[in-house]
């Protein structure tokens, strides 16, 4: 019997589901489906134990669940929560039910050097390369999620993945027409609607497609041991589409659209101190707003650290094109459009005098009468926040071509372009604080701040495209009985930002919008040759902090050509050893480059070598790897106390080095194991040198990372006692996370408990239907999750949710 039959009468027979899913659900594009399509057809397909391990092909450190799995987790659920169990990912959410946000690690590279793509497409933002968990996709609608380790596929399209690689697949549509819902209750007044129609095959073609709508609401968690209720609800509705469409030997295509709206209060990050004595500050519930009263006296808003303007509202959306096609027997064509929309802002609100001098502007006018009382005696609370708005189109292209059985060389081209518009328009808040328009000022939204000048009153007012233009070649083939599989390829991109700033800027977030001319201050640059400037004092921007980079436009180019070489040989069908080197790069954020002083940092850059094994049969499998990163040119704030100037700079190269694994075991059909574990040691290997102004070095030189734990783990056990109930208990273990580089300030590490239990219902006579029963936090465990570090001082965190309960009930038809 020759290997390839073996392999595949091997797969028949396995008890794991999914055994012979095709490896298209695994790649990130349609042109990496393609190749991978190509090079294994005919051998066994991604096995998977209980969908919280599956079975690797590519020679490299890559991860992967299923649908099963995923949806054994909270319905709703952030997908990048469903990744926790994976060996060197952690994530830390910030509520039990995926709508709040949170952060995540993977091998220490924070969520800003980790690419996040969803059938392909890159949902990082633009500029700053942020993530955020609380706009993805429904997990209902997700078939399966990968995470690669440290590397990139050789078409990411993306010039952020320093550190990897996360990707995730959305569910094809059916061919049987039916109907899916789900309806969710639970702690903290959680509410969750949600449904899905598949039209099955329909009209002369076979067409299929779904749509699908959600909807969930929340009140904030109480932190433990607070002294009052935390105020404010978290609020998400989402519509999800998709067309897919088979032209027999012509190709296939899809097209999926999807829009969602998220309307958030924050939830009030402590410090250690407060974490440790047990004061658990919430943001206040009210707002006192001065009635407008003209005359002598003067009316001041008393709005401190209120609720209603700490908000993070967005409007997100975007379509995207999956499309194969088959030119001749052995050449392909893979062509995936894309659109993307985002508005969004992270609240915010300050106390304007109304004879502020940026009010003022270049005119004689003593003000503006703010609230509209006939005076300009009083102190005005405005809502104030960041709002960034992005156009952003995209397509990744692949010509494949399959030259013999088991090798093929495929061309990749991709092109990203965003329009990246970030304003601070001031708005107006109601009569209890809130804001009359959670965007504020923004163009086509609320009501504008107007001045005596003709503008309008903005904290920033920057415009910014960012392009990639990447090509790729890759080769790929089989030999020696198909044991050995070459995979070497090369990537260059070509990436460049063209900034735009039409305000004096303060800072990397702030800016002095204003008519007027500022005063040099000699002997200072701004970066352009020009001296820094002041302005006659404001309440806003007084003392030291009273310097301002001039407006300007320049354009920055980074390029490279990184190589990603990956080899893998099979001792037997089951037993594989493989290696992997590649080179990545992240280009400067855009906060990195708009400040104070003009600099550019230059790109950061990895290398990255893993070698690894794995043992995978139908009811085992293994994978384990040790790795280590070079890591260069890493970017970080840099403060001057003496010149009052923050800035980005290259702080040195960080070497990273480690172990992950996991194990899954199915001995019945009725008992499934997992566990994982991961050990990190990073290194920074230089003092950050200090600067003119305050020559002494930061001593960083042997410090860890922040925020990277150095062990993590994570266990599952799934039971089927009964045909009808299924039970599920998880648990992940965290280590100590430094919170500044000069590894000062520990916060301490935690295990949290999950559990889960299902009851189908078909004995009823409703096939398809279950309850499902969820609870986070088992124990009720005290811990910091999201961080915000520093580079010295004291950081702050997210206090973890408690426990919590939600009912679902899922329903098929």
């Amino acid at each position: 019997m020759n290997r390839m039959l073996a392999r595949a009468l091997c797969a028949t027979t396995a008890l794991a589901s999914g055994l012979l899913i095709s490896s298209v659900a695994l790649a990130q594009s349609s042109g990496t489906a393609a190749v991978e399509e190509l090079v294994v057809t005919g051998s066994r397909g991604p096995a998977d134990l209980s969908g919280v391990i599956v079975a690797e092909r590519d020679p490299k450190s890559r991860a992967s669940i299923s649908e099963e799995f995923i949806q054994r987790q909270v319905p709703g659920q952030t997908i990048l929560q469903s990744l926790n169990l994976m060996p060197g990912v952690n994530f830390t959410n910030n509520d039990a039910f995926g709508s709040a946000g949170g952060d995540i690690t993977i091998r220490g590279f924070d969520s800003q050097r980790v690419a996040l793509l969803w059938d392909g497409v890159p949902l990082n933002d633009s500029g700053n390369y942020a993530i955020y968990p609380n706009q993805q996709l429904d997990s209902d609608l997700i078939e399966r999620a990968t995470v690669n380790l440290g590397t990139t596929d050789v078409d990411s399209p993306t010039a952020a993945a320093a550190g990897g690689t996360i990707n995730y697949v959305t569910r094809k549509a059916s061919d049987e027409f039916g109907v899916r819902g789900e309806l969710a209750f639970g702690s903290n007044n959680y509410q969750r609607y949600y449904g899905t129609l598949e039209t099955g095959a329909v009209g002369p073609w076979g067409t299929k497609a779904w749509i699908s709508g959600l909807y969930t609401t929340n009140e904030i968690f109480t932190p433990h041991d607070a002294q009052k209720d935390a105020p404010g609800k978290i609020k998400k509705w989402q519509v999800n589409g998709r067309i897919d469409q088979d032209f027999g030997d012509i190709g296939s295509a899809s097209l999926i659209a999807n829009y969602n709206e998220n309307r958030n209060n924050f939830i009030n990050r402590v410090n250690l101190t407060q974490f440790n004595q047990r004061s658990l500050p919430v943001y206040n519930d009210s707002c006192i707003p001065a009635l407008p009263a003209p005359g002598p006296g003067a009316q001041i808003d008393v709005c401190p650290s209120f609720v209603g303007v700490n908000i993070n509202p967005s409007n997100t959306g975007n379509l995207r094109g999956l499309s194969s096609w088959n030119l001749s027997d052995n050449l392909i064509l893979t062509v995936d459009p894309s659109f993307q929309y985002t508005l969004a802002n992270g609240g915010g609100s300050a106390v304007f005098a109304e004879t502020d001098a940026q009010l003022r502007g270049n005119t004689a006018s003593p003000g503006v009468d703010l609230n509209g009382d006939g005076d300009l005696l009083d102190r005005v609370t405005l809502y104030r926040p960041n709002t960034t708005n992005t156009r952003r189109y995209g397509v990744t292209s692949s010509l494949i071509w399959k030259f013999a059985d088991t090798q093929s060389v495929r061309l990749a081209y991709t092109y990203d372009k965003a329009k990246h518009r970030q304003t601070g328009d001031v708005g107006f808040v109601d009569r209890e604080g809130n804001p009359e328009n959670v965007f504020a000022g923004k163009d086509g939204q609320g009501e504008q701040v107007l001045l005596p000048d003709g503008t309008n009153l903005r904290r920033r007012d920057r415009a910014s495209v960012a392009e990639l233009n990447q090509v790729a070649l890759e080769y790929r083939g089989r030999f020696m009985e198909e044991r050995l599989l070459l995979n070497v390829g090369v990537r260059a991109p070509f990436f460049k930002r063209e900034l735009n700033n039409f305000c004096y800027q303060q800072n990397t977030f702030d800016a002095f919008c204003t008519t007027q001319v500022g005063t040099p201050i000699p002997g200072t640059d701004d970066g352009t040759g020009r001296p820094l400037v002041t302005f006659p004092q404001s309440a806003l921007n007084s003392n030291a902090a009273n310097r301002y980079g001039n407006p300007r436009e320049w354009t920055l180019k980074y390029d490279d050509v990184l190589p990603n070489v990956g080899v893998s040989y099979d001792f037997t069908d089951d037993l594989t050893v493989f290696a992997s080197y590649a080179e990545t790069l992240s280009a400067p954020r855009t906060d990195d480059l708009y400040d104070r002083v003009l600099v550019d940092p230059g790109p950061e850059k990895a290398q990255a070598y893993d070698l690894g094994v794995r043992y995978q049969t139908s009811q085992f499998m293994a994978a384990a790897s040790v790795w280590y990163n070079q890591f260069s040119n890493r970017i970080e704030r840099v403060f001057d106390e003496q010149a009052g100037i923050a800035f980005s700079s290259n702080v040195g190269d960080v070497k990273l080095q480690g172990f992950d694994g996991q194990v899954g075991w199915q001995p019945t059909e009725y008992l499934s194991a997992y566990a994982s574990f991961s050990y990190v040691d990073s290194e920074i290997q230089d003092d950050i040198p200090g600067s003119t102004s305050s020559p002494v070095p930061i001593p960083t030189k042997g410090k860890s990372l922040y925020e990277t734990p150095k062990t993590q783990g994570a266990v599952r056990v799934t039971f089927d006692p009964i045909e009808s109930v299924s039970l599920g208990v998880q648990g992940k273990f965290v280590g100590d996370r430094w919170s500044n580089l000069t590894n000062t300030e520990k916060f301490p590490g935690y295990t949290l408990w999950d559990l889960d239990a299902r009851w189908k219902l078909d004995k009823f006579g409703m096939e398809g239907t279950y309850l499902q029963a969820n609870v986070t936090n088992l124990f009720d465990e005290r811990y910091l999750g999201d961080m915000v570090t520093n580079l010295t001082g004291n950081g702050q965190a997210q206090p973890g949710y408690r426990r919590t309960f939600i009912l679902t009930l899922h329903a098929e038809f």
